[in-house]
């Protein structure tokens, strides 16, 4: 299983289709400019979501709820996550390694990234605070315009980008993923990557605490 593979499992994903906007030329280039700006502002970001994988041989959709955060300090990323029962589990990372955690049966796993640490991290900050320019060397990018998406009770601008991976052994595990990205404060609001498949995986981020102080221990896990 690859460093990806892993990161799919752990990683929340997606959103529902919609009607694309009409996109006018140079806007994919001034969304990456206000991704970099913003992405040098971030600092935390925290939310709640709702995960949910769509298995197409089966036609079954299987949901899962819990809670992420993603954290910088200079060039170093910080990332945990929970889903909650039933099928609980943890995941996290930090100092290059991804871990993951089931606390049903106290088994603890620990990948270390190694000379895949910047795949890793690219893949891990897809609209939670990556730039724009690190963005466009590892995919292929087209604007699909704005839409109105709900984060909690406030209504946000989200533009929606349509990225197919520059890297052959990402596209063959996922053809193309969409981000609906807040590019004030370079966080996502939903994410949807589909696999060749046909499968897909979706999640929506909601309550998203923003450059606030991360209580940490939610995320915590022993074995």
């Amino acid at each position: 299983m690859t460093i990806f593979s892993r990161l799919a499992a752990a990683l929340l994903l997606a959103a529902p289709l919609a009607l694309p906007a009409q996109v006018k030329p140079g806007e994919l280039d001034q969304a990456l400019r206000q991704l970099d700006a913003s992405s040098a502002k971030f600092r935390s970001a925290e939310a709640d979501f709702q995960k949910d994988f769509y298995e197409m041989v089966v036609k079954e959709t299987t949901t899962q709820h819990g809670g992420i955060y993603f954290r910088k300090n200079g060039s170093k990323l910080e990332m945990g996550g929970k889903i909650e029962p039933p099928g609980a589990r943890f995941f996290s990372y930090r100092d290059g390694k991804l871990g993951l955690f089931d606390p049903g049966t106290k088994n603890l796993k620990i990948f270390n990234t190694g000379d895949k640490k910047g795949e890793t991290e690219s893949f891990l900050t897809l609209g939670f605070g990556g730039s724009g320019t690190e963005l466009a060397k590892a995919w292929t990018i087209t604007d699909l315009g704005t839409e109105q998406l709900s984060d909690g009770g406030a209504t946000v601008a989200a533009t929606k980008l349509d990225l197919v991976s520059k890297d052959p052994n990402v596209r063959n595990m996922f053809s193309h993923v969409l981000i609906w990205v807040d590019l004030n404060r370079a966080v996502s609001l939903k994410q949807q990557f589909f696999t060749p498949s046909g499968d897909h995986q979706t999640a929506v981020y909601t309550n998203i605490r923003y450059n606030q102080p991360v209580n940490t221990k939610p995320y915590e896990y022993k074995k």
